[in-house]
Parts: structure tokens; C-alpha cells; sequence
């Protein structure tokens, strides 16, 4: 059974950075496609980054150039780096691994952006 725990969230001033971890235990990190999501207050869940099992990413064009997904294989975690932080990338961020048909997700870390 696929576990994901989020970790590294908190707050921050405008122009700032963190750095989140998603660590993942149950089965075979390496095979899943893995991918952070934020959802803020009244809005929609939506895709941040994700990184594929060969190491190909894609990026939410809101957060191009600003933040960085990446994968450690050998310690089953994949990371978001989140630079120049913004008041409106304030939400609760969740990590989400996907392999063909089967998804699990995590259960969210808070990241607010004062400004």
C-alpha cells in the first residue's frame, strides 16, 4: 500500500523560498509518475509540477522559472523547490503518485506567503 508523506511547508514572506519533501513508502518509487498539486481556500485543486518515472517534468506555467521538482530514486522522495514565493502560491499542498490506473495522495502540507 503507497504511503506519501508531505513535509517542509510553512510560512514565509513574499520573495522567499522552502522547500517541500514527499516521502513514499509501499512499493516501487521509481516506476510511479510523482507530482505536487496545491488547492487554496474556495478554489480547485490544481497540477503545480510533476516528474515522470524517466525524470521528464512538466510545470503549471503560474510557477515556470520559479520552482523546480525533482526525484531522489535511492531515497524514495521527490521534492519541490519553490522560489520567489509569491502571496497567491498560499495553499495546502499535496503530493500525488500515479502508475497507469492507480493514484495515491498524500495528506497536504500548508504553505502560506505573507506579503
Amino acid at each position: 500500500q503507497v504511503q506519501l508523506v508531505e513535509s517542509g511547508g510553512g510560512l514565509v514572506q513574499a520573495g522567499g523560498s522552502l522547500r517541500l519533501s514527499c516521502a513514499f513508502s509501499g512499493s516501487t518509487f521509481a516506476a510511479y509518475t510523482m507530482g505536487w498539486y496545491r488547492q487554496a481556500p474556495g478554489k480547485q485543486r490544481e497540477l503545480v509540477a510533476t516528474i515522470s518515472s524517466g525524470g521528464s517534468t512538466n510545470y503549471a506555467d503560474a510557477v515556470k522559472g520559479r520552482f523546480t521538482i525533482s526525484r531522489d530514486n535511492a531515497k524514495n522522495t521527490v521534492y519541490l523547490q519553490m522560489n520567489s514565493l509569491k502571496p497567491e502560491d498560499t495553499a495546502v499542498y499535496y503530493c500525488k503518485a500515479t502508475l497507469i490506473r492507480f493514484t495515491s495522495w498524500g495528506q497536504g502540507t500548508q504553505v502560506t506567503v505573507s506579503s
